[in-house]
């Protein structure tokens, strides 16, 4: 059986992923930036119940060709979830490594003769740009001019649209499929509070002053590991793009800190109440009947999702003493 790679190692996202192809049975080659955090890796796979003897972990960066012909050597199939995560004002820090980073991946896989690779975009390359009735399937793109669009979704709409162009232009026989989730939460197997992971530390920790007055959609980590492997498996999900959001309708903060008050009780004395202010925010429908119609994919609630995600940052140590 050859090697499933996944990109990003060692992120929230690639170790749930790791973890649950291990579990399945399939050997894995992981990459990182530096084989300094192997050690962490592996100890964020067996976190999650998994004998990491079938996991081989290698160095590949997005801002460098070299490893990433080794790394994708004799792979059929490539999970790319690796992504650069900075807080940056310069569209340009976060765009030229994600697009171009995206690219090196495909390139590798497609020199390598891998059967197909499934990409980790996100919510905000497919619903970022304003529309009436604020009512987005996997049609809908963010257009990267849309005035006042952050670095973050800025990046991830030009790196998929990248992806998809050059699997159109020079992708050879490699297919293409995009996960697209809403905002990631769910339980960690790393040691680290990372991504949205920080939102729900902040809230827990009495740090966020005030509640945000958005609404926005969640999508459970495991779930989306498991529809990156459903998304890898189904014949007919080539080429195209999957939604992943939970089993509920999006969320405010406000409804958040309610679950997290009904809950937890104790644990989430700190979160806060009230509300900052500003116009209450616009509705917001997500449709993820695609995963399920097609993939059979079945998410969590929101509610299991965001509790689970509390308990997880406390059972990892990672909430301040209270």
């Amino acid at each position: 059986m050859s090697p499933v790679l996944v990109t990003g190692g060692s992120g929230y996202l690639g170790t749930q992923l790791i973890a649950a192809l291990l579990r399945a049975g399939h050997p894995v080659r992981a990459t990182v930036r530096s084989l300094d955090v192997e050690g962490d890796v592996r100890r964020a796979v067996r976190r999650g119940d998994v004998d990491d003897s079938g996991l081989e972990v290698v160095a590949a960066a997005l801002t460098a060709d070299e490893g990433w012909a080794a790394a994708v050597a004799g792979c059929e199939e490539v999970h790319h979830t690796a992504s650069p995560m900075i807080q940056t004002h310069d569209p340009d820090e976060l765009i030229v490594p994600s697009r171009d980073g995206t690219l090196r991946v495909l390139r590798a896989a497609r020199d390598a003769g891998a059967r197909r690779v499934v990409l980790t975009s996100s919510f905000v390359a497919v619903g970022y740009t304003p529309k009436p009735g604020n009512d987005y399937t996997e049609a809908d793109w963010t257009d990267p001019d849309t005035p006042g669009l952050a670095p973050y979704p800025r990046s991830k709409t030009i790196a998929e649209r990248a992806a998809w162009d050059f699997v159109e232009r020079e992708g050879g026989d490699t297919e293409l499929v995009a996960v697209n989730p809403t905002s990631i939460l769910g339980p960690a197997l790393t040691a680290q509070a990372r991504s949205s992971l920080q939102l729900i530390k902040a809230m827990l920790d009495g740090t966020m002053p005030a509640l945000p007055r958005q609404r926005f959609g969640v999508a459970d980590v495991r779930d989306v590991a498991d529809l990156h492997i459903r998304a890898m498996a189904s014949p007919q999900a080539a080429g195209k793009r999957f939604l992943a959001l939970a089993d509920g309708p999006t969320i405010t903060y406000l409804e958040m800190a309610q679950i997290l008050h009904d809950a937890l009780g104790p644990l989430a004395e700190r979160v806060p109440t009230e509300q900052a202010p500003g116009p209450e925010p616009r509705q917001l429908i997500i449709h993820n009947d695609r995963a399920k119609q097609e993939l059979g994919w079945r998410p969590r609630p929101t509610e299991t999702t965001i509790v689970e995600t509390a308990e997880s940052l406390r059972d990892l140590g990672l909430l301040e003493r209270q």
